[in-house]
């Protein structure tokens, strides 16, 4: 009986185990991810076991990018059996979405809702911050531009380290293995991202290095597993100029050679300009050198070392434009000057102008050079333009005044002339010299001393009909004109000097004269009184002859 009543239970227990064997343990619809953290771009393949009432269904997987904000990340995925109880997840996968760092939701739907719902039992990825830059090696001062992935919404404050040996986990955070190319102040979007973020590769050994970035809310590299990235580093070079003219000093820097690497040359056109007896322990170096006489164009710059060879570095081009050195560069009219032109074009003729007036030709030589020699004409003191095939220099003309001229005759307070006719007094004064020389000067006569314009009886350059230049004595002397003679009276003179460069020695201290002994009515006058007396004589003498 008990064997009996033993049996019934073991096969009711039996009867009731055996639709829990058609439906496997696990079997209840979710899903994983494979794998389930990593950062931005990811490829992450979505796994899931169903019951076989799920089969043959097309599904949809979302990602939620930010909080409520779901993303349509793969539609190709479908739910096929595997057996007559059970269905997989076949073809689901994507690549993670721009987001936030951090925890994101991933739901697989029946249904294309744009709020991902209805859904099966999601499954979280985790996103960690990383970065990307858009050129993977270059010289040192090359341009870097570097995005940033999987950040915090409230991130600020992006610190960019360039590391200048392997950080390891190690030295993450040593400030001796890396240099803070920048830091800046920049906005990351909803989506955890942040863009535009240029730098210049620092100067360092060749190589790989290593790029990290942290913010004030993303700060510890390990702690946050934050994703670098690998720069290599190329021996390069760099110039302080680019275009210049035959005889300038040109810096190269150098950057990417081996550590304390010896026997570098610099190079122009082929010719060594520029030797360093070696490198920094980082492989930087720098050199100078004078451009080379040279034809106008590009030019090129090279360097190489005891184990960099010239072929792996980028040459650099050097424009060369023509340039003018004039000597010397200021001085008088008549100076000679000679013009040095460099860097036209070779075996060519040239034109040299002074103010747009020729004043020479000439014909460069195969490396473009030519010099030319000639007098400074008469011109205006200050500057003037020499222009040679549009290419131009400044000559300035002196500006010192000559010196004053020292005034003779008539002297101050002399009397000239004859009674009662005018007069037209000879005036004499020193020569003055100059290194312009003398191109004129300037008389004026007044009836006042201070030579106001009513009282300017005669202000002229002297015409040379009139003006005597006695080299023996150095006086100058100059008759006024019979048009301007001076009728009796006081009067007032002066002169100045104005050299070649029109530069004014200004007025002398003006002298003062008389002209005439007596006006013409005091002439008339006594002539009348002595007609008076030669009468009254002749008619006393006449009286007294007839007593």
């Amino acid at each position: 009986m008990k064997l009996l009543s033993r049996l019934v239970i073991a096969l009711l227990v039996c009867l009731i185990a055996i639709p829990m064997l058609a439906t496997p343990v696990g079997a209840d619809p979710g899903i994983s991810l494979n794998p389930s953290y990593g950062n931005v771009g990811k490829d992450v393949e979505v796994e899931g076991s169903f019951v076989s009432g799920e089969a043959d269904t097309s599904v949809y997987v979302y990602y939620e990018v930010a909080t409520g904000e779901w993303e349509l990340v793969d539609s190709s995925a479908s739910i096929k059996a595997a057996t007559n109880t059970t269905a997989t997840l076949r073809d689901a996968s994507f690549a993670v979405p721009e987001s936030c760092k951090g925890k994101h939701e991933v739901r697989v739907c029946h249904n294309k809702e744009s709020d991902a719902s209805p859904y099966i039992s999601p499954a979280d990825f985790t996103v960690e911050p990383s970065l990307d830059i858009d050129k993977e090696k270059g010289p040192a001062g090359t341009e870097v531009k570097v995005k940033g992935y999987g950040w915090d919404e409230d991130e600020s404050k992006i610190e960019i380290r360039f590391y200048l040996e392997d950080p390891g986990t190690a030295h993450l955070e040593d400030e001796d293995y890396y240099v803070v190319v920048t830091s800046e102040d920049i906005d990351v979007d909803n989506y955890g991202s942040w863009e535009d973020v240029t730098f210049e590769v620092p100067p360092c050994s060749k190589g790989k290095h290593w790029i990290y970035a942290v913010g004030d809310e993303t700060d510890d590299i390990k702690a946050d597993k934050i994703k670098g990235v690998e720069f290599e580093l190329l021996p390069g070079i760099s110039l302080d100029i680019e275009t210049g003219s035959p005889g300038d000093t040109v810096t190269v820097s150098g950057s990417g050679f081996e550590e304390s690497e010896s026997a570098i040359k610099v190079t122009y056109d082929g010719v060594v300009v520029a030797e360093v007896s070696k490198a920094t322990e980082v492989g930087s170096w720098e050199a100078t050198f004078k451009v080379l006489e040279s034809i106008k164009g590009e030019h090129k710059i090279d360097a190489s070392g005891y184990k960099t060879a010239a072929k792996y570095i980028e040459d650099k081009d050097f424009t060369v434009v023509p340039d003018l050195v004039l000597s010397p560069t200021e001085g008088h009219v008549g100076t000679s000057l000679t013009v040095n032109g460099s860097g036209f074009a070779g075996s060519s003729s040239v034109t040299i102008t002074y103010d747009g007036s020729q004043k020479a030709t000439a014909t460069t030589n195969d490396k473009g050079s030519f010099s030319v020699s000639f007098s400074v004409p008469i011109s205006k003191y200050g500057d003037h333009t020499i222009t040679v095939n549009g290419i131009s220099g400044k000559f300035v003309m002196e500006s010192a005044p000559p010196p004053k001229p020292t005034l003779s005759s008539p002297a101050t307070g002399e009397r000239v002339g004859f009674v009662g006719r005018k007069f037209t007094p000879t005036f004499t004064w020193s020569a003055v010299t100059d290194d312009s020389g003398i191109s004129h000067y300037v008389l004026e006569v007044a009836s006042n001393q201070e030579f106001t314009t009513e009282a300017v009886l005669f202000s002229d350059e002297l015409e040379e009909a009139y003006l005597t230049i006695d080299a023996e004595s150095d006086t100058v002397s100059y008759s006024l004109p019979e048009e301007y003679a001076l009728p009796y009276g006081s009067y007032y003179w002066r002169v100045k000097a104005i050299d070649g460069a029109q530069n004014d020695s200004g007025w002398t201290v003006p002298y003062s004269f008389k002209s005439g002994i007596l006006p013409f009515w005091a002439l008339i006058a006594i002539a009348a009184l002595l007609a008076v007396l030669i009468g009254v004589l002749v008619a006393f003498r006449r009286r007294a002859g007839y007593e």
